[in-house]
């Protein structure tokens, strides 16, 4: 303890004595001692703000939860920058972007040296583009590639600002104070004081410059050099640019096409114009990183990216599109929710998609007003959306109506901006039509033949929309919003307003008169009331329109579902085309898109840009479609359309009208649907709305291409069904685990469940088994043709003992022997309900069909005849099902190995002929010769369709 308290006395005073030190040296060598202190306080804050800035700039957003709910920064693509010079920085949009002599740029080029601003002046940059060529997109990277250490290291400091933010400041403010106001940790931060030469390490990026109203005359802008005087931002940003303010200064301004003259060509060291994906190579990249590295790089997912990839290659019209990286993160999303939907993930609809890809690219997007115009104040900040709709989705509109989708230049100018008058509403058109019109519009191309076929007179340039659906859902658009509406309706809305408020003081003046004069004089003035109920009954008449439009669309009897069709715009088809019908072009996604954006979260996401419709309006068209689709749904669909029906039902996000309209359906029959993820989880979605007591009679599922992951999303939905019709679906032993878990569910109503042509093998028979004992609804088990044996016929035959309510039971065309056969028909007899085996198609012996026959006499007291199916015929007599088993085998040899069914027809024909042998009678044998000629029909179908035989080698 004595020794602890001499040693701490010791250690106190040699930190007293170094602090003296530390204050001497400071006191003797000043300024070098002053510059070492303030290097390391300006440390910590520029490390501060790193960090902070990469995470405000690592938060994406909420779209890009289209792939997954996370984001890898690999994902990123950098979109082609070309540096211009002064005379060629503007050029048509709607053209192929001239690449010129000179290569591409990076960002970090931009900021070498000039021979014009080497006098120690920062360079002014300005990055320009069409919407959508990813102009945010690259600030963001720009600004989290710095903070890593990635790119533009030259800098110690870079300030971004969002020129929206800026725009809607009206406070004064210096410089400084501007930036301490976004970031605190750079209050009165040095680099930034305006003394000596340290803002050469400072670079400024101002995104979105077009939001600003700048202005560089100087009796308008006053010149201010001190960063510490408070100014207006617009006012701020003017004098950087001017190079009046922090000179040494660098800046980033990136602006659209509209906005390049608002900074003179003097202010501005480089022009740089990003020119989106102008090359597959870049393309090919975006795909492959947003569908390969978040979905895994599966077999599977390669063949998606290779089909699109072709497709682009083709010089399609996605192509054109893809230009923009706007389109081709709409391509990706798209893809993403017709092959990787899963029911983990949340409920996403396309309508839903396009909604949030116009909210990602629009979203807060005001076709302002210049400064100083007499515009009232509510009108100067219209919304650009609102905008698209009453112009781009007139147009739209007026395609669908007349069902095409190409459109002349002189429609163009009729539907867009041909009502304009004053110059403010010119000046805005001008600005929408360079910004904005070739987002929506791209010229056709040439080698897209299908749309050729839709030219229009001689006009040189012909128009589509970027992407087929955009069409569709704009057009949809307009009409919920009630663009629409006609001449009757607007008149009757203006009056029914106007007359409303006349009427409320009219009627306070006839109550003060009527104390003098009988108050029946002025009755009249009632007639006045009757104006808001005529506007009521012309606008719920106009809105059964609208819902008698979208039923009407739907089932127009194309040759594939809508979503097949998304698909194919997307990847093209591949292999023959089906023969589309002489009605024009399909668009049955304008009525499914019209019941998407009827859904809440939709209305929510168009409020945001600007687009409200009204609660009335959804409540009006919705009442009337739920007659309409109740109308149409009890007339026959063919599968396409009720697959079309469930989608829209899908979209619509309706409980209440979705299990009205299931109400009148007791069967969903899609036989050759090509089932996708999506497609399953859009069918179970909806029947998840129907109450507990609603029962399917029958689901026809056959020929759809499911697997296991589909079968699991499905299991659900199948509780509500009777009859179960899973024919040829490729359906292994592992998928028997799903639907043994099904017939043990004590909710599954199943009694007729039929897995024909599916490889379940003896394993995956063995499992599905396991569920008799406890099973008690099945009646109808069908197991034709799914790879079983000798050992499997036989557990069928111990484990139909346990249960007792089996009907009929289906094992043809599989590998049964005559001793397994006969012990499963004697099982068959010993059970109290079974009355039909199907055993045809097995390689049976004669004898072992004779014996199957003779056994007539059960095993036991109590024991009954079953029907067994083995041939075409019944010992020495015709069998009575003749008929329905060559019928099974017509419809299914095509599938099937058609040298066995060969084999089988002829040993049909033998059976025949030795039976026929047999009568004595001139009828029955004229009946045998019949059935004979039939199977002969049979055989030589198949033999006609029987692939040519390869050609012999050479020698």
């Amino acid at each position: 303890m004595s020794l602890h308290r001499p040693l701490s006395q010791l250690l106190a005073a040699c930190r007293r004595k170094k602090r003296r030190v530390e204050v001497s040296l400071e006191t003797a060598t000043g300024f070098q001692s002053r510059t070492f202190c303030s290097t390391s306080s300006e440390t910590e804050p520029l490390e501060i703000h790193k960090k902070k800035v990469l995470l405000w700039f690592s938060h994406r957003p909420r779209e890009e939860k289209q792939f997954g709910g996370h984001f890898r920064e690999t994902m990123d693509v950098d979109p082609l920058i070309w540096e211009r010079k002064a005379e060629e920085r503007a050029g048509p949009l709607s053209s192929p972007i001239q690449t010129g002599s000179s290569p591409s740029v990076t960002v970090e080029q931009l900021f070498e040296p000039t021979d014009t601003w080497s006098d120690g002046r920062g360079l002014n940059v300005l990055l320009y583009g069409a919407v959508g060529t990813g102009k945010s997109t690259l600030v963001r990277k720009v600004v989290r590639d710095w903070c890593i250490g990635k790119s533009l290291n030259q800098f110690k400091l870079l300030v971004p600002f969002s020129c929206e933010d800026l725009g809607s400041e009206s406070k004064v403010a210096s410089l400084r104070d501007l930036v301490s106001r976004k970031y605190l940790h750079l209050k009165q931060h040095p680099l930034l004081s305006g003394k000596g030469n340290q803002a050469k390490d400072v670079l400024f990026i101002f995104n979105g410059m077009e939001k600003m109203n700048l202005d560089f005359r100087i009796g308008a802008t006053e010149l201010c050099s001190d960063p510490n005087v408070p100014l207006l931002p617009d006012v701020v940003m003017v004098n950087l640019l001017r190079k009046y303010l922090l000179p040494e200064a660098s800046i980033l301004v990136s602006t659209r096409l509209s906005a390049l003259d608002c900074i003179p060509q003097k202010y501005v060291s480089r022009y740089a114009q990003i020119s989106g994906f102008s090359d597959p190579g870049r393309q090919r990249a975006y795909f492959s990183s947003r569908l390969l590295q978040q979905s895994g790089a599966t077999p599977q997912n390669h063949s998606l990216v290779e089909l699109l990839y072709l497709n682009l290659q083709r010089e399609s019209q996605l192509g054109a599109a893809c230009f923009l990286p706007s389109y081709c993160w709409l391509t990706c999303a798209t893809l993403h929710l017709l092959h990787f939907t899963d029911t983990d993930a949340p409920v996403r609809t396309l309508s839903g998609l396009y909604t949030s890809f116009l909210r990602l690219n629009f979203g807060g997007e005001v076709l302002g007003t210049g400064a100083g115009t007499n515009v009232p104040i509510q009108e100067r900040n219209a919304s650009l959306m609102l905008y698209v709709v009453r112009t781009v989705g007139k147009l739209a509109f007026d395609g669908v109506t007349n069902r095409r989708r190409v459109f002349s230049e002189k429609e163009l100018e009729q539907w867009i901006g041909g009502e304009t008058k004053t110059n403010e509403e010119l000046r805005q058109l001008t600005m929408f039509r360079t910004d904005v019109l070739d987002f929506f519009l791209a010229p056709i191309v040439e080698s897209d033949l299908y749309l050729a076929e839709e030219a229009i007179g001689n006009d040189k340039r012909r128009y589509v929309f970027a992407v087929p659906a955009m069409q569709d859902y704009l057009a949809a658009l307009y009409v919920v919003l009630g663009e629409n509406k006609s001449a009757l309706e607007k008149l009757t809305s203006q009056v029914s307003v106007a007359i409303g408020q006349a009427s409320e003081d009219v009627n306070k003046v006839v109550d003060v008169i009527s104390i003098f004069i009988p108050r029946r004089i002025f009755a009249v003035f009632n007639i006045l009331k009757l104006f808001p109920k005529l506007y009521e009954k012309i606008s719920s008449v106009n809105k059964g329109s609208i819902a008698k439009t979208m039923a009407s669309e739907l089932f127009r009897r194309y040759n594939n579902d809508v979503l097949d069709q998304v698909e194919q715009s997307l990847l093209g088809v591949h292999g023959p085309q089906q023969k589309q019908r002489s009605e024009g072009q399909p668009f049955e996604l304008y009525p499914i898109f019209m019941g998407g954006l009827l859904h809440y979260e939709n209305r929510v996401l168009l409020q945001q840009l600007g687009c409200s419709i009204q609660s009335n309006t959804v409540g009006q068209i919705t009442k009337a479609l739920g007659k309409y689709l109740v109308r149409e749904i009890n007339k026959p669909q063919p599968p396409e359309e009720l697959m079309d029906l469930l989608v829209l039902l899908y979209e619509f996000q309706n409980p209440r009208v979705t299990a009205e309209v299931l109400a009148s359906i007791r069967a969903i029959k899609l036989p050759n649907i090509r089932m996708t993820p999506l497609k399953c989880f859009v069918l179970g979605s909806v029947l998840s709305c129907t109450p507990p007591s609603y029962h399917l009679e029958e689901m026809d599922l056959s020929s759809c291409l499911l697997d296991l992951n589909m079968l699991k999303m499905l299991r659900p939905s199948f509780r509500h069904t009777r009859r179960l019709n899973l024919q040829s679906n490729s359906l292994g032993p592992e998928s028997c685990v799903v639907l043994r878990d099904l017939l043990l569910d004590p909710l599954s109503s199943i009694g007729s469940l039929q897995l024909c042509d599916n490889p379940l093998l003896e394993s995956g028979a063995c499992v599905l088994l396991e569920a008799l004992p406890e099973n008690q609804s099945l009646t109808h088990l069908s197991l034709m043709h799914t790879g079983l044996g000798d050992q499997a016929a036989l557990h069928v035959a111990q484990r139909l003992q346990q249960h007792k309510g089996l009907l009929e039971l289906n094992v043809a065309y599989n590998n049964i022997g005559d001793d397994a056969a006969l012990a499963l028909v004697d099982a068959c007899r010993e059970h109290p309900s079974l009355h039909t085996v199907h055993l045809y198609l097995n390689p049976l012996s004669d004898v072992g069909k004779r014996s199957l026959y003779a056994r007539g006499v059960p095993k036991s007291q109590g024991g009954r005849l079953v029907k067994v199916l083995a041939s075409v015929t019944e010992g020495t007599d015709v069998s009575e099902d003749w008929h329905p088993i060559l019928g099974v085998i017509r419809k299914n040899a095509s599938s099937w190995d058609r040298q066995r069914v060969k084999e089988q027809l002829e040993v049909f024909l033998r059976d025949l002929h030795w039976g026929r042998q047999q009568q004595q009678s001139f009828w029955k044998r004229l009946h045998f010769r019949r059935v004979e000629k039939d199977v002969r029909k049979a055989l030589q179908q198949l033999e006609k369709e029987a692939p040519p035989p390869p050609p012999a080698p050479s020698r």
